[in-house]
């Protein structure tokens, strides 16, 4: 796989891009694990995300029922449909950044069916395509994602460490790693080291609550890591900090409480019970 990958890059006369986050996944067995862990079958639809070479694409071309892959690179899109797209008849290639496509045209795309992310993720694009797709109006069933390790740890924080990805992450879905990846599993070799990771059982109506209104609360309270949960929400929602220590009574919180500190279930409370 590793001398595929440079055979290709020179065959194209192509180098990894910096600024786009391009780190080639050269290990044919983690390739593997990847297929292995999303269950694949042919009646399911998979929107795979930054493809690059399209080694992970033309494996679940030939294992699903449908693929369609984004990849914001011009250059990579059109070496994929050189490479893939006459080869099969059930890969729709997209030149276009993920985080700007819109739900309509995805949705379009699958019918409105069920459909799996599976996804070697460029890394800066992390935090922001897991909370689009996650709060979306057409979630997918799952996501498989290789992120970064240290962001997948935050992810499954849990209160008393608590940040914004990992309560919208709680909040909509049941997270797992699944396996770490050395860093030496790609080219050029990163910084970092990666894992994959799980998010499943997505559903928007987990907690049967407003989630634009819990966020909204949440985003306040993570506004200032250094001041007190009472202190950002009094001041980013312009609610009476009396009212606040009531609802913080009920809930059995401290006044000095940060907001890592609480569980999903605080925020839901807090959701329901804190009028601004």
């Amino acid at each position: 796989m590793k001398q595929e990958i440079f055979e290709l890059l020179e065959k194209y006369q192509l180098m990894p891009k910096k600024y786009f986050s391009q780190n080639f996944l050269i290990d044919k067995n983690i390739l593997k694990k990847i297929i292995n862990s999303a269950e694949l079958k042919k009646t399911v639809n998979v929107l795979e995300v930054g493809p690059g070479l399209g080694f992970l694409t033309a494996e679940l071309a030939e294992r699903t029922g449908h693929v369609l892959a984004v990849e914001k690179d011009k250059k990579l899109s059109d070496v994929l449909a050189e490479e893939l797209g006459k080869k099969y008849e059930n890969l729709k290639i997209k030149n276009i950044d993920i985080l700007k496509i819109p739900m309509a045209e995805i949705k379009k795309e699958f019918g409105g069916k069920p459909y799996k992310i599976v996804a070697n993720l460029p890394y800066n694009i992390t935090s922001n395509f897991i909370r689009r797709f996650l709060e979306c109006d057409y979630p997918p069933e799952e996501m498989i994602l290789m992120i970064q390790k240290e962001v997948a740890q935050r992810i499954l924080a849990r209160a008393g460490d608590m940040n914004l990805l990992s309560l919208a992450v709680r909040f909509s879905c049941e997270p797992k790693i699944l396996f770490s990846v050395s860093h030496n599993c790609f080219f050029p070799v990163p910084k970092v080291e990666s894992a994959v990771i799980r998010l499943g059982r997505i559903r928007s109506d987990k907690y049967n609550i407003d989630s634009t209104r819990l966020f909204e609360i949440a985003r306040a309270g993570f506004g200032a890591k250094r001041k007190l949960l009472k202190s950002n929400l009094a001041e980013k929602l312009n609610i009476p900090l009396l009212k606040i220590l009531s609802v913080f009574h009920e809930l059995g919180l401290k006044e000095t409480v940060r907001a890592q500190e609480l569980s999903v279930e605080d925020w839901i409370f807090l959701a329901r019970n804190l009028k601004w």
